[in-house]
């Protein structure tokens, strides 16, 4: 699978290790920085991971910063994706088969090597269901974001 990955400085120590679990399994990983422990703006960082998922040149994301707050908050401003936190092997699977999650965003300072491992095998495996219900609320999320668009192209805030 194609994956592009980013994080910010408090997701640097993790995200290394990370990217070698992906290479290992044999995935194609794009690092879009932070590429040393010095501070950097998380939302700059994520707005390239997002690209990337997108343009349809990664077909997942992974953000790792501190929390995974700040990614998931930055990641959601931008339309056509999907992100959410995942600390849990159960949230990682599930949010792709009910909600179609494209960015997953992970906490350095939360979660240790062996279960960022067992969330990434869940988060990559999963696939998003077919389940009518599944779809539509999806459908409705995209519904959200054409709304608010056009809402912000006619000037209301």
């Amino acid at each position: 699978m194609k994956i592009a990955i980013g994080g910010d400085h408090a997701g640097f120590p993790l995200k290394g290790p990370v990217i070698e679990l992906l290479r290992a399994a044999g995935h194609d990983v794009q690092d879009f920085g932070s590429y040393a422990p010095e501070p950097v703006d998380f939302p700059d960082i994520a707005a390239k991971v997002c690209d990337a998922v997108r343009h349809g040149a990664a077909e997942r994301g992974i953000m790792v910063c501190g929390t995974g707050v700040g990614a998931s908050i930055a990641a959601n401003k931008i339309p056509g994706i999907r992100a959410t936190v995942c600390h849990d092997v159960y949230s990682a699977h599930q949010c792709v088969e009910h909600d179609d999650v494209n960015v997953l965003c992970v906490g350095a300072q939360i979660v240790g090597i062996k279960l960022v491992e067992e969330i990434l095998r869940a988060y990559l495996a999963a696939q998003f269901s077919t389940e009518p219900d599944f779809r539509r609320r999806v459908a409705k999320l995209a519904d959200l974001e054409r709304k608010a668009a056009r809402e912000l192209g006619a000037g209301v805030h």
